[in-house]
């Protein structure tokens, strides 16, 4: 027997909020007062201050079709937790506000905190408020981080120079494909619904798209071996974009060599299941979360053995001239092809 579920109508907004907030008691020294007033009180601390956003929209940016709530929480957060990586930065306390149509169960609403709850934990950052409101059509899940930073260590996309190496952590593509896969289970599904999807063999791709991690552990170790990127970005929209938006931030060109891009061996098997260049899913597919930085010539020594740092290319002084060098030996003008958030 199916347990009942319950209307949010049936509790209202409070009592939404108060079932919440008993999953987020303050446990961090940074803050003093979290959810249960009209705001929260953070503890200054002498190091710069990072605030960034981001918002979610169903039909957009999420399908639910496939995308379990849990998993869409615990991802909204580590979109957040990306951005304060990419300045060199560490998360500290989150707000989450929602907008909820009247489709969505207090237990469904519960299950999306179960992932932000698992982000939190994860992350080491605290769910310090937020807010609810009614949707006329769909989920909107909204996200806002404050984290920090040493003033000496921020890194922003503006500090690329001439010589700089450049530099992308773990594999690249995999979101991109995992999303390819979900879109094809759906359409078989959609045409006979009782066709199981097939996910098996594409666990590491699914997983990528639907449950990303934020890349902080990166931060921590360059941090250890005394390492401050001279510029940085985190890749959500494509790894082309990101290296557009470097270069026009720091007036600098960029030179990439296409057998240097990393790629994980069950996205390249997919890449060639779906007749999709390898390279394509790379430098255009977006919401891999991985970090791309830019390293001194000096700093190489010190993390040119690091197992998930690669080193895809260089910093030169010809701001329009973005370039990527493949396999041939050809040399391919760098357009952005990613996301773009009004088309």
């Amino acid at each position: 027997m199916s347990k009942e579920l319950t209307q949010i109508s049936e509790i209202g907004e409070f009592g939404l909020i108060d079932r919440i907030s008993k999953l987020f008691p303050v446990e961090d020294e940074g803050t003093a007062l979290g959810i249960g007033d009209d705001a929260a009180v953070i503890v200054p601390s002498e190091k710069d201050i990072l605030w960034s956003t981001d918002m979610l929209n169903e039909g957009i940016h999420f399908d639910l079709t496939y995308t379990p709530l849990q998993h869409l929480g615990y991802k909204a957060v580590s979109a957040n937790v990306s951005d304060i990586a990419a300045m060199n930065g560490i998360p500290k306390q989150i707000t989450v506000s929602l907008g909820i149509s009247s489709k969505f169960t207090v237990e469904a609403v519960e299950a999306l905190f179960k992932g932000i709850k698992q982000a939190c934990s994860d992350y080491n950052i605290q769910l310090v408020g937020g807010d609810t409101t009614a949707s006329a059509a769909g989920l909107i899940v909204s996200v806002g981080i404050l984290g920090e930073v040493d003033p000496d260590r921020k890194s922003l996309r503006s500090g690329a120079s001439k010589d700089d190496i450049i530099c992308v952590t773990g594999d690249l593509g995999a979101a991109f494909l995992g999303l390819q896969v979900l879109e094809r289970e759906k359409q078989v599904f959609q045409a006979n619904p009782e066709m199981q999807p097939k996910l098996d063999k594409y666990k590491y791709l699914v997983e990528r798209q639907l449950k990303p991690k934020a890349r902080i552990d990166i931060i921590h170790e360059l941090r250890d071996v005394g390492v401050v990127p001279t510029s940085m970005i985190d890749i959500s929209d494509g790894l082309a974009s990101e290296l557009l938006h470097i270069s026009k931030a720091s007036g600098v060109g960029v030179r990439i060599i296409e057998d240097n891009l990393p790629i994980d061996s069950q996205a390249y098997d997919a890449a060639v299941e779906f007749n999709i260049s390898t390279t394509t899913c790379i430098m255009n597919g977006g919401e891999d979360y991985e970090l791309l930085f830019t390293i001194s010539q000096e700093d190489f020594k010190k993390i040119e053995k690091h197992p998930d740092i690669h080193f895809i290319g260089y910093v030169h002084d010809k701001p329009n001239e973005n370039i990527l060098i493949s396999k041939q030996e050809q040399v391919i003008p760098i357009t952005a092809q990613g996301w773009k958030h009004f088309d």
